[in-house]
């Protein structure tokens, strides 16, 4: 009896998680029809299909939620780190600017453009540097959002969702936005594991 019992329980777990499935899948079909339809095209059955699959135990939303919360982590530090660079950068200026002012002050008239021509050399020199320090922190912040994006990507192909997989390719990073996004707003309705409100 117990036997039988394990079958039913089995096949009502089987009935609910293709209702589960159809219903993520409908919500999916719906909200593709708010993207432009280069990438509705590229969204086929099979692929939503897919998508509705590994979203049914609700793992796939956790994980997002997971990696949203850690790419605002990085941006917030790596905004922080800019501004610091910028501060530090103001205050350079500043001590630049009142150093020359006293050396102008204290100054002979007469030797006055030979010590403003020393100090616009030092004041281009110190502008080049900051330009060459502004540029290695932005090139440093790329590199960093480019790893988190290729950290993302791994996460979510290892996770089994269908469409990611690590890419620098414009279009596919477009198609996985867009993917994201989807699963983004499935989230917001309350698709998520066990709630059928969609």
């Amino acid at each position: 009896m117990d036997r039988y019992a394990g079958v039913l329980e089995e096949a009502v777990d089987g009935a609910r998680q293709q209702e589960r499935h159809y219903q993520l899948l409908s919500a999916l079909q719906s909200l593709v029809k708010e993207l432009p339809s280069s990438f509705q095209q590229r969204l086929s059955y099979t692929t939503l299909s897919d998508l509705a699959l590994a979203l049914l135990d609700g793992t796939v939303f956790e994980i997002v939620q997971g990696l949203l919360e850690i790419q605002h982590l990085t941006e917030k530090s790596l905004y922080n780190q800019r501004l610091r660079l910028q501060n530090e950068h103001r205050v350079l200026r500043q001590a630049l600017r009142q150093k020359h002012q006293e050396a102008q002050q204290g100054c002979q008239p007469h030797n006055l453009p030979v010590l403003q021509a020393a100090q616009q050399r030092e004041l281009e020199a110190v502008e080049h540097r900051i330009r060459e320090e502004q540029r290695a922190m932005d090139q440093k912040i790329v590199l960093e959002l480019d790893r988190k994006v290729a950290d993302q990507q791994s996460t979510l192909e290892k996770a089994g969702v269908t469409g990611f997989y690590v890419t620098t390719n414009p279009q596919e990073l477009t198609l996985q936005m867009n993917l994201l996004e989807l699963i983004r707003k499935l989230q917001q309705r309350g698709c998520q594991a066990g709630g059928a409100a969609l």
